[in-house]
C-alpha cells in the first residue's frame, strides 16, 4: 500500500502575502504597502460593520435602526456608508475606475468617523496601479476563507495586517525598519515588562507594535484590555497613519497617539503623561535630534546629552515620563553601554549610582532590518523595593535563528527563557542562579570598579563548556581533518593529470 504524503497547508496570511506580492508587479514595496494595508483595513471595518448591521436588521421590530450612526458609535464600531461597503466595491471590481471608487470610499469613511480623519490612504486611482490587479487584490482579500470565519474575521484580519506589516518591512529592508520593530524584539520587551494594567507610553511609536503586543499579552494572561491605556507619538505622518490603522483594526483606542513633524524632543505632545510602562525603539545614534536647541531642558536630570547623539537624551526622556513606580524597557545601540563621548559616561554613571538600571540584555546580531549596528535592551525601574544595588546582565548574543540570509529572529523559547530569568531575578526567587556565559547579578560596586561599563560579556563570563575546552583533543581533531583534506586534494590532482594526459594522447 502506498504511503500517504502528509501535506501541510500554509497559514492563510502567508498564502495571502504570496498572492498579493505577485500582483505588485513594478510597484515599489514602500508604495504598495499602503494599497494592500488600506484594503485590509477597509475589509476589517466592513466586516465589523456588517456584523452589527445584520444584528440591527433583526432588531428593527424592537426599534433598532441599522442606518443610525449612533447605534455603531455605542458599540465602538466604525460606521460605513453604503457606497464604501465591501459588497459595493466588489460589485465594481471589473470597472476600470475601481481605484476612484476605493479612494471615494476612504474619503467618505473619514468624514463619517472623526477618529480616522487624515488616516486612510487615497492612493488607489494612481496610473501606475493596474485596475485589473487591483480588482484581483480585492477578490483575494475578500476571499471565502475570510468570509467563512464569521465572528473571527476581525481578529484574523488584525493578524493578517500585523503579518503584512512585517513582510513589507522585510521587503523594504533598511527603509522598512524605520516604521517597524521586529516582532520578536517587541515580544521580548513586553514579556519582560508584563504591562498588565496602567498607562503604556511609546514616544517614537512607529506602526504601533509595542501597543499591539501589550494588548495581546494582557489577553493571553486573562487580563482586562480596558485596564491599559496607550499613549504614543510619531514624527513621520505616513508611519503615524499605519499606526492608527494598526490599532483601529484591533479596537485599541488610539486617541492619544499624536503626530507632529517636530517629534518628541522639540514638541513633546504628551508632556504631562506619567506612564507605568515606557517601551520604545528610538533611532540608533541619532545625530540630527536638535540637541543644540535643548541644552537647558528640564528632562536632563542626570546630565546634558551630547548634541551629536540622542541615545542618552532618549533615556532621560523615558525616565522623565515614568510614574513614581514606573518601569521602562527600550532598545539602544550597544555603544550606549560603553560610550564616554560628550559626557555620556557621566550620565550613565549617574543612572547607575541612582539605582535606576535594573537589567541589560545583549541582543544577537541581524535582528533589525534598518541597521547592522549591534543592539541591546535597557530596563529601568523607579523606586525598586527588591534587588536594590544590583544589576542583572543577560548575554543573549547566541540566541535566535536566521529567517533569511540577512535577518535573524528570536524564537518563542528564546523569549520565554530570557524573560523567565529576569522575572526570577526581579522577584528575588530562590530559583534564580547565575549561569556562566548567560546571566549574572552584579552589585553596583562591582560595576563601578569596571568604570561603569554595562557590557554583559564583562560580567557573565564564559559558558561552562568553554572552561572545559581540551586544547590537545581539539588540535588533534583539526590536524586529522587537515590531513584528510590534503589527501583529497592529492587524489583530485592525480585525476586531473590523468585526464590531461588522455586529452594530450588523443
Amino acid at each position: 500500500m502506498a504511503k500517504k504524503t502528509e501535506h501541510t497547508e500554509e497559514p492563510l496570511e502567508k498564502q495571502l502575502w504570496k498572492a498579493a506580492d505577485k500582483l505588485r508587479k513594478n510597484i515599489d514595496a514602500a508604495e504598495y504597502k499602503h494599497v494592500v494595508l488600506g484594503l485590509i483595513f477597509l475589509r476589517y471595518i466592513s466586516v465589523s460593520f456588517e456584523q452589527l448591521y445584520n444584528q440591527l436588521v433583526k432588531q428593527q421590530t424592537d426599534g433598532a435602526d441599522p442606518e443610525d450612526r449612533e447605534e455603531y458609535a455605542a458599540e465602538n464600531v466604525f460606521y460605513v456608508p453604503s457606497n464604501a461597503r465591501w459588497s459595493y466595491l466588489v460589485s465594481k471590481v471589473k470597472n476600470p475606475q475601481i481605484g476612484k471608487y476605493i479612494d471615494d470610499a476612504m474619503d467618505v469613511i473619514e468624514r463619517e468617523n472623526k477618529s480616522l480623519k487624515g488616516v486612510l490612504p487615497k492612493v488607489f486611482a494612481r496610473p501606475n496601479l493596474d485596475a485589473t490587479s487591483l480588482g484581483e487584490l480585492i477578490d483575494l482579500i475578500g476571499n471565502s476563507t475570510l468570509q467563512n470565519t464569521s465572528t473571527k474575521s476581525a481578529d484574523l484580519l488584525g493578524h493578517v495586517f500585523e503579518f503584512f506589516l512585517g513582510e513589507f518591512a522585510l521587503a523594504e529592508g533598511k527603509k522598512g525598519g524605520q516604521f517597524y520593530t521586529p516582532r520578536s524584539v517587541v515580544e521580548l520587551l513586553v514579556n519582560m515588562l508584563e504591562p498588565y494594567k496602567g498607562r503604556v507610553l511609546d514616544p517614537c511609536c512607529g506602526s504601533g507594535g509595542m501597543f499591539v503586543q501589550s494588548e495581546k499579552f494582557v489577553k493571553e494572561h486573562q487580563g482586562i484590555v480596558e485596564n491599559i491605556s496607550i499613549y504614543g507619538q510619531e514624527s513621520n505622518q505616513t508611519t503615524w497613519r499605519l499606526c492608527k490603522m494598526n490599532l483601529a483594526i484591533r479596537g485599541i483606542d488610539a486617541s492619544q497617539v499624536k503626530w507632529n513633524t517636530e517629534g518628541s524632543f522639540l514638541n513633546d505632545a504628551l508632556r504631562d503623561v506619567k506612564a507605568d510602562f515606557v517601551m520604545a525603539n528610538p533611532p540608533f545614534n541619532d545625530s540630527d535630534w536638535s540637541g543644540d536647541q535643548l541644552r537647558n531642558d528640564a528632562r536632563w536630570q542626570y546630565g546634558t546629552p551630547p548634541t551629536g547623539n540622542a541615545n542618552f537624551a532618549w533615556i532621560q526622556h523615558f525616565i522623565y515620563h515614568l510614574a513614581p513606580s514606573g518601569q521602562a524597557g527600550f532598545v539602544l545601540a550597544r555603544g550606549s553601554l560603553t560610550s564616554k563621548t560628550g559626557g555620556e559616561g557621566e550620565i550613565r554613571k549617574a543612572l547607575i549610582d541612582k539605582g535606576l538600571i535594573a537589567c541589560i540584555v545583549n541582543l544577537p546580531a541581524k535582528l533589525f532590518l534598518n541597521t547592522q549596528i549591534p543592539a541591546c535592551l535597557w530596563f529601568v525601574s523607579r523606586n525598586r523595593s527588591k534587588r536594590v544595588g544590583e544589576i542583572l546582565f543577560i548575554d543573549a548574543r547566541d540566541k535566535g535563528h536566521l529567517i533569511n540570509r540577512r535577518t535573524r529572529e528570536l524564537s518563542e523559547t528564546d523569549i520565554k527563557d530570557i524573560a523567565a530569568i529576569y522575572h526570577l531575578w526581579r522577584d528575588e526567587s530562590p530559583g534564580y542562579k547565575d549561569i556562566a556565559g548567560f546571566c549574572a547579578s552584579i552589585p553596583i560596586s562591582r560595576v563601578a570598579e569596571m568604570d561603569y561599563v554595562l557590557t554583559p560579556g564583562r560580567y557573565v563570563g564564559l559558558p561552562e563548556e568553554e572552561d572545559d575546552f581540551n586544547f590537545a583533543e581539539r588540535f588533534s581533531a583539526l590536524k586529522a581533518e587537515f590531513e584528510q583534506q590534503l589527501k583529497e586534494e592529492d587524489r583530485l590532482n592525480m585525476l586531473i593529470l590523468e585526464n590531461l594526459g588522455k586529452i594530450k594522447n588523443d
